[in-house]
């Protein structure tokens, strides 16, 4: 991986009626994926006047005070949406996590049922948020099923190969919140991970990502103008056979304010998620993809720990949140 940062695939040609362009655009992001996975992507599809909007709801919205946000408590939530305060979210063992966030769900109101990470969203009272959240959601979630298709096309698939599976997908929008610390030490804001699901799109305002490069160390992630950072997820590197490794990064905590706004594109809760490279032998077991996202979720949020401490919920398809992704060196 070059140390002075990322791939940038420019993704303008999924858009195109011409298949060479959409063709063009997979073959950019597989090199991308295959070699590093992590990368921004921009595009002429990318509407930045909906993201300033986001932007401007979420730093008003958590500017209010704590007991204003926690009417919103997500874990008063029927499906896991809504204010995640500071110190709720831990990945493994260490501090809690030092952000605080607001989620969104698909707004899934099925007749056969509840899944849990579906909705309905916890929407706040406050006038304006619910429209410009949803509007971004919306425009990157079309733009998310764009990305599916070149996926399709690199690893050798037809095109529409993922599209039946994108009808109530449990793909979450997070506005995260990294309160300003004049005091701040350089540890990490949120612990290393992988992301659970096939792919991240993600707008940063200020620098702190960093990435597990190909000899395990730690590296920044800079901020690109106009474009949005992507990484590859858990489900993917289950999609591709491995072809694709989920990327493990971490937040470091730095003095200045920061918000991130990560859309984590999924397949449908029922969908069983499996290697599809036609002609290779599959490297990883089938995971149904719903079970897993809520396995790995109920394993870093408070509430959901207490409820399986207690036995009230009972987790299926759970594996350790570092299954997935590269090794950190030791030095790092």
């Amino acid at each position: 991986m070059p140390r002075q940062g990322l791939p940038l695939v420019d993704i303008s040609g999924l858009a195109s009626p011409d298949l060479a362009d959409r063709l063009a655009v997979a073959r950019a992001l597989d090199r991308a994926c295959a070699e590093v996975g992590f990368l921004h992507v921009t595009g002429r599809q990318f509407d930045f006047a909906r993201l300033a909007r986001l932007e401007a709801r979420a730093r008003s919205w958590f500017a209010q005070d704590e007991a204003t946000k926690m009417a919103c408590y997500i874990g008063t939530s029927q499906n896991h949406s809504g204010y995640v305060p500071v110190g709720e979210e831990q990945f493994g063992v260490g501090t809690a996590d030092l952000k605080e966030a607001y989620d969104i769900n698909f707004d899934y109101r099925a007749e056969h049922g509840r899944r849990p990470l579906l909705g309905p969203t916890l929407w706040p009272d406050t006038p304006g948020f619910r429209e410009d959240v949803l509007g971004w959601y919306e425009h990157l979630t079309a733009i998310g099923r764009q990305l599916f298709g070149a996926f399709a096309l690199a690893l050798g698939l037809p095109e529409d190969h993922f599209a039946q599976h994108l009808a109530n997908p449990p793909s979450q929008l997070r506005l995260i919140h990294y309160p300003h610390d004049p005091a701040a030490v350089d540890r990490p804001g949120i612990g290393a991970h992988t992301d659970y699901e096939c792919f991240t799109l993600l707008h940063v305002t200020a620098p702190g990502l960093q990435v597990v490069d190909r000899d395990g160390s730690w590296i920044d992630v800079p901020l690109v103008p106009r474009a949005l950072v992507m990484n590859v997820g858990d489900m993917m590197e289950i999609l591709s056979n491995g072809r694709y490794l989920a990327t493990t990064h971490r937040v470091r905590k730095v003095k200045e304010e920061r918000y991130s706004f990560p859309l984590f594109c999924a397949c449908d809760y029922d969908h069983v998620i499996a290697p599809q490279v036609p002609g290779e032998e599959p490297r990883y077991r089938p995971l149904k993809g719903g079970a897993h996202l809520f396995a790995q979720t109920a394993q870093t949020f408070a509430y959901l720990k207490r409820r399986v401490a207690s036995g009230e919920l009972v987790l299926e398809d759970a594996v350790p949140l570092d299954s997935f992704g590269r090794t950190v060196a030791a030095r790092g």
